[in-house]
Order: C-alpha cells, then sequence, then structure tokens
C-alpha cells in the first residue's frame, strides 16, 4: 500500500468567486490518479479561519492566489502567515524530509514581503489576459519549467506587482528571480517580477500556473467581464485572447507542466527518502 500523501491547499480568496481553486484540486486529484497514489487535500480558508496549517500535518503546501490589496498592513490573518513560514523555514533545517511548498499571484506577494526580496506596489493598470512570461538565466535551469519555452505563456491577472528586487537580500537567504513579465519597449515602467524561488523548497509566481482554458473561456464569456476587456483593450484583443487559450503551446502547456512538477518534485522526495 502506497504511503498516504497530504496536502494543505492554503486558501486566499476569502469566498471569492473563483477558478483557480477549481483547477488546482483538478490537477492535484489528476496527479494523484495518474501515478497510483493515495492523496489527500484539506482547503484551510486563511482569512477566516485563525488556524494555520500544522507543518507536521501536511507534506506539502500550495497556497493560492486572491482578491485585494496585498500589502501586508498586519492583520491577524497575515501575522499567522508570517508564523506558518518562519516554522515550515525551521522544519525544513531541522529535517531531512523537506516539507515543500508552493506560492501563487496574492500568496506570492506577500511571501516577497516576508522575505523582504522587493517592493510590492499597485501597477499602472491592470494586468489581464494571456501573457508571454520570460525565464531569466536561473529560470532556463529551473526544474519546474522543464519542456517550456522561453517566452511561456500563462494567465496573469493582477492589480499589484513585485518590482525593485533587493540584491543584496536575494543573495543573503540565497533566493533567484526565475522569471520576469512580458517585454514593454513602448513604455518607461521596471518590468515585473513573475517567479522567485527562495531555497529548493519554497518557490511563488506571480502569474496563475493552475489556469486552463475552460476556466478562462468562461470567464471571459461572462457578460460583464466581456465588456469590460473591450472596453480596456478592444474586442480584436479578446478575441485574440481567447484564440490563444486553445492553443497547445501556451496556457495548456504551463498548466500541464508547472503544478504537477512540483507535486512530482515534492512527493518523490517523501517517498524515496522514506523507503530508503
Amino acid at each position: 500500500m502506497n504511503r498516504l500523501i497530504k496536502l494543505a491547499i492554503i486558501d486566499f480568496y476569502n469566498g471569492y468567486p473563483n477558478e483557480g481553486m477549481r483547477c488546482i484540486k483538478m490537477l492535484v486529484d489528476q496527479f494523484f490518479e495518474n501515478h497510483q497514489l493515495e492523496g489527500h487535500y484539506d482547503v484551510i480558508d486563511v482569512r477566516d479561519v485563525p488556524n494555520f496549517p500544522k507543518i507536521e500535518e501536511y507534506d506539502l503546501f500550495i497556497s493560492t492566489g486572491g482578491p485585494g490589496n496585498p500589502i501586508v498592513r498586519g492583520e491577524d490573518w497575515e501575522l499567522n502567515y508570517a508564523h506558518f513560514l518562519k516554522e515550515l523555514l525551521a522544519y525544513n533545517e531541522g529535517h531531512e524530509i523537506k516539507k515543500h511548498a508552493l506560492m501563487i499571484c496574492h500568496s506570492f506577494q506577500i511571501m516577497v514581503q516576508f522575505f523582504k526580496l522587493g517592493l510590492v506596489c499597485q501597477r499602472h493598470s491592470t494586468s489581464f489576459g494571456v501573457m508571454p512570461v520570460h525565464m531569466t538565466e536561473a529560470g532556463k535551469n529551473e526544474v519546474l519549467f522543464e519542456n517550456l519555452a522561453d517566452p511561456f505563456y500563462a494567465v496573469d491577472s493582477r492589480d499589484y506587482q513585485v518590482i525593485q528586487p533587493d540584491e543584496e537580500q536575494f543573495k543573503k537567504i540565497g533566493a533567484q528571480i526565475l522569471a520576469l513579465e512580458k517585454i514593454r519597449p513602448h513604455v518607461s515602467f521596471e518590468r515585473a517580477v513573475m517567479g522567485i524561488r527562495i531555497n529548493n523548497e519554497i518557490v511563488g509566481f506571480q502569474f496563475h500556473p493552475e489556469a486552463d482554458a475552460e476556466g478562462m473561456r468562461r470567464y471571459f464569456l461572462q457578460e460583464d467581464k466581456r465588456m469590460a476587456v473591450i472596453a480596456e483593450h478592444g474586442e480584436e484583443k479578446l478575441d485574440d485572447m481567447l484564440n490563444q487559450l486553445e492553443d497547445e503551446d501556451k496556457i495548456k502547456l504551463t498548466e500541464s507542466v508547472i503544478i504537477p512538477k512540483f507535486l512530482a518534485t515534492a512527493t518523490a522526495q517523501v517517498l524515496n527518502l522514506e523507503t530508503a
């Protein structure tokens, strides 16, 4: 019998309607089924429930995106999340079998502030759609990016960004920038950071690696969302985004690579070390 793999999905959505949670659950279920693993996940609403997951009770963690202002203001749930990250670091320092964690969008921005790696601030305008993501030199050697082109394509949905990376702090903790947002030669704004690896176990992305074509198409075709995209970007841009959803080399590829590879890397370490 396989050893039960336990995953905590740390939910930042605060009850806000979204496609991200459905996609994460689907990818996790598919991974367990495809690899014939016994697995279980708990969804933990961090903004509503004061108790964060206990590090020792789970093998790995996925922390979601979510609505609202990500700039840390010292609310109780933010303090709890900081405590969770401290416990995760301490646990991994003291144990051979490490706990892996992946942070997405909103929780990526919280992670950046916890590690003091850069400035989280509001964008000049909302970034929303299927966007190219460019790898850094470190990103070209990133295990979670294997089989992706440079640039690869991902769903971007944010009003905030991470800029002004603190090089000294990156060096101090050994973190690496994995990816940057699309090149925009027509504007003078600094390119935002789209991916950071903290260490072998902790990684985060500004984009949504879980997003699938089904959910994005459903989102784009909601009347209010459709009209908002047309008003902001034009109908031609909307048609282009809808067409990109069906491209096997764009978000379908990204969805099939990053989170499944994260799950494979994390569970392999647990199972291999425990049976060694």
